[in-house]
């Protein structure tokens, strides 16, 4: 496993970053970039919020609540909610798919 960082340019809001990340992790980068940009880009065009510095807050605010309250349904799960782990991890599976699809046709 080579931990060694190596540089990653990824876009956001038609804005390019290049950051350093181990090699391993590299999708992992360009999906979560991905996403980002995806989030940013609704808030942007729901013409409500101007500046990219509030948008990219709002962004992190939305991001940060789905990841809050996707640990509390894995801390107290209710059990129909454990038999439809299988389909959420597939539905989220195929979102990074298609992201990274996404991120890989833009690279070409």
């Amino acid at each position: 496993m080579n931990s060694q960082a190596v540089p990653v340019t990824v876009s956001v809001l038609d804005q390019e970053f290049r950051i350093g990340c181990p090699e391993n992790e590299r999708e992992a980068l360009i999906a979560s970039a991905a996403y980002l940009d995806k989030k940013m880009r609704e808030i942007k065009s729901s013409g409500r919020i101007m500046g990219q510095d509030k948008i990219a807050v709002m962004a992190a605010l939305h991001i940060s609540h789905e990841l809050l309250q996707t640990k509390q349904g894995m801390q107290d799960p209710a059990p129909q909610a454990l038999d439809q782990l299988p389909v959420r991890f597939k539905h989220l599976q195929k979102q990074v798919e298609e992201e990274l699809g996404k991120s890989r046709q833009i690279a070409l």
